[in-house]
């Protein structure tokens, strides 16, 4: 199924390089919902998401001429909208520290709520996770939540194997810890 999905886009990609600028409507339509679901993993936020993917196609139609091997379309096409949620998150989370800070300024309220145990241990996950680095984030996204191999994760941020294989270790080591250390607490 992937080769005859892969088959399609490299003769989409040939077509278009070869000066049929028609048919980039196809390749929009068999990828666009699935470079905003990617965003959104990233994002939590639909129209964020359609953003980064809209400007994502930005990209990629102006490079798409430069693609040496349009069998690898998918994972280059991936690596720009994962780029570009992480620019978007990385900008959000600066944002964030500059408000925090501002609020430290000017308020000193503090609120304290009850949350029930189930809640507090999906926050304590959430919050785990995002201690995670963005590239930690990424390995399990893309192996847990989007199901894409080692190889596969390998190919589409550009890095080694090894590599993958490390952070995907690492990864599961300190949510591993953390939640078994907040068990100990209680």
């Amino acid at each position: 199924m992937k080769n005859a999905e892969n088959s399609i886009d490299t003769n989409l990609i040939i077509e278009y390089q070869s000066g049929n600028k028609k048919v980039i409507a196809l390749l929009v339509k068999r990828w666009h919902i699935e470079f905003c679901r990617f965003a959104f993993w990233y994002t939590k936020d639909a129209d964020v998401a359609k953003d980064i993917a809209q400007e994502s196609w930005t990209v990629i139609l102006n490079k798409l001429d430069t693609l040496h091997e349009p069998k690898k379309f998918k994972s280059w096409a991936i690596s720009i909208v994962n780029r570009k949620s992480i620019d978007f998150i990385k900008a959000k989370n600066r944002e964030k520290i500059r408000l925090k800070q501002y609020s430290n300024e000017n308020s000193n309220t503090v609120f304290d709520e009850k949350i029930d145990d189930q809640e507090e241990k999906k926050i304590l996950v959430l919050k785990t996770l995002k201690t995670l680095s963005l590239h930690q984030q990424t390995v399990l996204k893309l192996f847990y939540i989007e199901d894409y191999s080692i190889n596969e994760i390998s190919e589409i941020l550009k890095t080694s194997k090894g590599t993958i294989k490390s952070r995907l270790f690492h990864a599961r080591e300190k949510l591993k810890i953390t939640l078994k250390l907040r068990n100990y607490e209680k």
